[in-house]
């Protein structure tokens, strides 16, 4: 495959509902955070995947550094270097049913500074002061996902855990570490299979270099939230799903939110 690629579609972990529009609304459980340095939203790229049974299996990716996605992107065609992704899923069959175990590599020769705004990171206009660019970037993630109950009459049906795992470098990644896990899956309730649910937790911890950056004027610390759903299949054709976060941002002076969202689906 080439092209102008969409990232964020590649990331499809079974149970989070990312890429789709029927799972979480966090990013941080919807995919990896330790991406968020390396990886550009939409940009230009080129790779190969290897599947087995229509799954793939093995992927080796390289994309442009420059985030282009309201833009054609040819006057920065890569003249900010490239972003290498591979990643290893295997399929496992622990107590006989569906899983997953998979490891996610980048490496990006791009020059940044911490506080370079990417597709996923935007640290907001009117910085005065950033660090020193620095040549090149990596990042190393560890995910998993594993069924707990699968329908014998649609396999489609299930509901299970996954979590994922992330380090990257201390600078210019604003990410150092980071951590999910939840559950998720088709409604347990009893005539409501056609429902689903998800309930998860992150914990992103920033890097060093970024809180020793401006530790009086600007105190950053870690940030850690949850996230808890219900999509409510109303009709085979609308699907309704109230959501709700609590956040404890890594801004220490800024209180922790709550949010309360409401989605809805229409499918023609």
């Amino acid at each position: 495959y080439a092209g102008k690629i969409n990232t964020f579609d590649d990331f499809k972990q079974p149970l989070t509902g990312a890429g789709l529009t029927d799972g979480f609304m966090n990013m941080s459980l919807m995919v990896n955070p330790i991406v968020t340095r390396t990886v550009p939203y939409s940009t230009f790229g080129a790779g190969f995947v290897k599947l087995h049974d229509m799954h793939p299996i093995f992927t080796l990716s390289v994309f442009d550094t420059n985030n282009t996605p309201t833009v054609s992107g040819f006057d920065t065609f890569f003249d900010n270097g490239a972003t290498i992704v591979s990643s290893l899923n295997l399929q496992t069959g622990f107590m006989g049913l569906p899983g997953h175990q998979g490891i996610l590599a980048i490496y990006s020769t791009g020059e940044y500074t911490n506080l370079s705004p990417t597709g996923y990171f935007n640290p907001g206009e009117g910085i005065v002061i950033e660090s020193e660019p620095q040549d090149g970037s990596w990042a190393l993630g560890y995910n998993f996902d594993q069924a707990f109950y699968v329908s014998s009459t649609d396999p489609r049906k299930r509901w299970g855990v996954f979590g994922n795992l992330g380090i990257a470098d201390d600078n210019p990644s604003p990410i150092r570490w980071t951590g999910n896990i939840g559950l998720a899956g088709t409604s347990p309730i009893a005539g409501r299979s056609a429902d689903t649910f998800g309930i998860g937790y992150y914990y992103t911890g920033l890097s060093g270099a970024l809180k020793d950056f401006a530790p009086v004027l600007l105190p950053l610390g870690d940030e850690q939230g949850g996230e808890l759903y219900y999509r409510i299949a109303a009709t085979p054709w609308c699907q309704v799903t109230p959501n709700l976060q609590i956040i404890e941002p890594f801004r220490d002076r800024v209180d922790s939110s709550l949010l309360f969202g409401l989605r809805a689906r229409v499918d023609f």
